[in-house]
Formats: C-alpha cells, structure tokens, sequence
C-alpha cells in the first residue's frame, strides 16, 4: 500500500507545494470522483463535469507552489466546483431571466458571484495582462475555452486542430498564467485568480 494515502490532507497538500506528484495523484484519486459527480449532477453533462474537473485538477497542479496555505482541502475544492457550475451556468443560459434564475438558485442570499466577490478590478487587470503574455494562438484558445465557454471539441473544429493540442495548448496557458500571477502578485490574490477567473 502506498504511503501516500495515509498522508491528511494537509500532508499531501505540503508536499504538493514541493511538486511532489504523488501526493497530487492521491489529492486527484480523493477528490477527483466527488467533483465529477457534484458537477455532473448540475451541469447535466458528463462532458461539461469531466472538462471542468480535469480543468481545476490543471489549475491546482500549475498552482501548487500556492496551494500549502489552504487550510481544508475538501472544503477549498468544493467552493471552487461550486463556482465553476455557477460560471458554467451563467455562460450557458441564452436570456437574462434564466441567467438570473440559475444566479438565485445557486447563490445564497446576499452573496455575490465569485467574479464579485473575490476579484476586483485590479485582479481582472492583472489576469488580462497574464493572458495578453501568451503566444497568439495559445492566446486565442484560452479566450475561447474561458471566454466564450466554448468546449475543447468546439474549439478544436473551430481551429481545425486535434482535441489534443487543444487541451495542450490550454494547459500550458494555464501554467504561463499562474507563473505571471506568482510573479506579480501575493499568493491568496494569486490562487484566486487562477481559480476563479482563469
């Protein structure tokens, strides 16, 4: 049995913070089916659940020398699967009065929405000078994928690339951004950039 998973969860997230990949498999093996299913049962959609996990899994891992100071895991993940569907489904919904629907219904009252009530406008500049640091065509997929909520399928045809090179492309935008925001920012603002917004 590995020793890994007799570690807590604040061991596994230490040595994270190290790049240790074995304690992120663990975080990943732990978490990553409560998410999916959280997710799934929100968003209706296997593939909308997988691409979201697999998205904060990348954001997590690329984020890591940020990641010692969460004090509970499970509670930290939950939140961030928590916006993630409330961004899915504001994205997703054609009219203002279900995108209002979908907002009261996930949101309790007198709580704003995570692009409210964690960024402020600085954040949102610093985040947009990160994206504007990546290579064009990197630059294109990321606003695509996070911007016009567009699927990596969606993009792909779009672009006429594989699905591969999409999730390719995205992943090493997410990881040039969290380098950016390490470097121009403290952590906490960082990681909530990079959950949040990115």
């Amino acid at each position: 049995m590995s020793a890994y998973l007799t570690y807590t969860d604040e061991e596994l997230l230490s040595l994270l913070n190290t790049s240790d990949e074995a304690a992120f498999n663990e975080i990943f093996r732990r978490y990553r089916d409560k998410l999916f299913f959280y997710l799934r049962k929100h968003t209706k959609s296997n593939e909308t659940a997988e691409e979201i996990v697999t998205d904060i899994f990348m954001k997590l891992w690329a984020g890591r020398e940020l990641t010692a100071r969460i004090d509970n895991l499970a509670a930290f993940l939950h939140k961030v699967g928590y916006y993630k569907t409330l961004d899915f489904l504001r994205t997703t919904a054609r009219h203002q009065r279900l995108q209002q629907t979908y907002i009261d219904y996930f949101l309790p009252p007198g709580e704003k929405p995570a692009d409210e009530a964690l960024i402020d406008s600085q954040d949102r500049l610093l985040l947009y000078k990160a994206i504007l640091q990546l290579p064009p065509r990197r630059q294109t997929i990321y606003k695509m994928s996070r911007e016009e909520g567009l699927s990596h399928d969606q993009i792909a045809e779009a672009l006429g690339l594989s699905r591969s090179t999409v999730n390719n492309q995205l992943g090493a935008a997410t990881r040039s951004i969290a380098e950016y925001l390490r470097s121009n920012t403290d952590w906490p603002k960082a990681l909530s950039v990079l959950f949040f917004l990115g």
